[in-house]
């Protein structure tokens, strides 16, 4: 039986691509504390976590948005992902986990991504994918995209159930919420792990004073500089 030339054609285009790329899982793994494990993330909802004699947390949401993905060798960019918009939620496992196809044989020292959606990308209004409003991280037309949430309990809060909330966003000067993170990579073998340490964000937070944020404005731009200040590439264990 002959094979038509276009499924041999097909055949060998793919074979090509597959021998040319690899991916690389891109892991985040939102963790209490640097010695709350070297391995696993959180479990929301699972977990109670003391900050320090008087306070414990509690965290039900936690959500935010990677843009931008970049790989660099020194300050060349050796690979960028186009579209890259993804939104990590860490109620959603399968979330977390980032497949990078990049080139065989590039090298790199450095991840850089976004923490948030860009300007150009708000205005263009509603979009689908990980951008649909369905998410539930977009405001209106005119606030945008929340790049940043993080909901729980704290017995420091005076509100009902002790609750807090935290939704950061805002893409107008001078309170843009758009961060960049720029990242060391430690080669891991399974991948590339960026973990979130939500201690020591919480511990930059006067919970009793401070606990709901729901809008863009000078909070909200504290909010997100804090929050880049907590990924890393490597746990040094204290």
């Amino acid at each position: 039986m002959r094979i038509p030339i276009f499924l041999l054609l097909l055949a060998s285009t793919t074979l090509m691509s597959a021998q040319t790329t690899r991916i690389i899982p891109l892991r985040f793994i939102p963790t209490y504390d640097r010695n709350h494990t070297l391995t696993q993330g959180i479990h929301l909802q699972d977990s109670s976590f003391y900050s320090n004699d008087k306070d414990s947390i509690e965290i039900r949401t936690l959500k935010f948005y990677i843009s931008g993905i970049q790989l660099n060798m020194d300050s060349d960019v050796v690979w960028k992902e186009t579209n890259s918009y993804h939104l990590i939620d860490a109620s959603n496992e399968q979330s977390l986990s980032v497949p990078l196809t990049i080139p065989i044989g590039i090298d790199f020292k450095r991840i850089i991504f976004n923490l948030g959606i860009d300007s150009a990308t708000n205005v263009m209004g509603v979009q689908g994918g990980d951008l649909d409003p369905m998410r539930g991280m977009y405001w209106t037309w005119q606030s945008g995209y929340i790049n940043f949430k993080m909901e729980g309990n704290s017995p420091l809060c005076k509100t009902r159930h002790h609750a807090f909330e935290f939704h950061i966003g805002g893409y107008h000067c001078p309170y843009n919420t758009f961060q960049c993170v720029s990242l060391p990579d430690h080669k891991a073998k399974e991948g590339i792990n960026i973990y979130i340490l939500l201690k020591e964000l919480l511990s930059t937070i006067d919970l009793a004073r401070t606990n709901q944020i729901m809008t863009p404005g000078k909070e909200a731009l504290w909010i997100s500089k804090e929050v880049k200040k907590c990924f890393t590439t490597f746990l040094d264990v204290r």
